[in-house]
């Protein structure tokens, strides 16, 4: 299995996620600097957290614009798996990958801290490894996570199933509409996610409920 990280400058959750790739693929991923304009073929691509080139103009507004995203989205619309953690998520949005935006923080602060969530679906190659209505504990870093998109689109990515997971009752951290945490493309294949599961891979560390997010990727791709 084929597995590899996007590097912008200003990433500093790249190596997390080398390390969760690592553990669950059993082989290291390819770490792609952001210049590149080809992909070799691969069966998941990951776009890390961070503050790609420093958040400036909005967070992942400029990072969109790299040569390596028109060829993500090239293997994105042949089926290939994206998973987008945080800035990723924002990278996503700003890329057209994904609809709504991320904006500031509904207390304008950075939010650093575990926060609890709920599975909503469990259908997409990214949650098979849990249970629908599943209570996970998975930690945030982020200033920008505010998901916002018109009534029209949250009514869409309801009914259609698309998002991925919720912020438990009382526990959202940044403001989203509808406590919205993760959503998926309308093919299944893209998600983003503001929380972090690459931070909840290890005992030693804040826990594993973040584990099953790379376990389900391995055992989707290897079905």
């Amino acid at each position: 299995m084929r597995t590899a990280v996007i590097v912008f400058p200003g990433s500093n959750c790249d190596r997390d996620a080398q390390v969760a790739l690592h553990a669950a693929f059993g082989a290291p991923p390819a770490m792609v600097w952001h210049r590149e304009t080809d992909l070799p073929p691969l069966d998941l691509i990951v776009l890390p957290g961070g503050f790609s080139y420093g958040d400036y103009l909005r967070s992942g507004a400029m990072a969109a614009q790299s040569p390596v995203l028109r060829a993500l989205r090239e293997q994105a619309e042949r089926g290939v798996l994206v998973l987008g953690i945080c800035n990723g998520f924002q990278v996503l949005t700003e890329a057209g990958l994904l609809p709504g935006v991320l904006m500031r923080n509904a207390g304008l602060k950075f939010v650093c801290r575990d926060v609890g969530l709920v599975v909503e679906n469990t259908e997409s190659p990214f949650t098979r490894g849990y249970a629908r209505g599943q209570a996970v504990t998975i930690p945030v870093a982020h200033h920008d996570g505010n998901y916002y998109a018109d009534d029209a689109t949250l009514d869409r990515l309801e009914g259609e199933g698309r998002v991925a997971f919720r912020y438990a009752p009382h526990d959202n951290p940044n403001g989203s509409a509808r406590d919205i945490a993760g959503i998926l493309n309308e093919r299944g294949n893209v998600l983003g996610m503001m929380p972090h599961p690459e931070r909840a891979v290890d005992k030693l560390h804040c826990g594993v409920d973040g584990q099953a997010v790379f376990t389900g990727l391995v055992e989707a791709l290897a079905a």
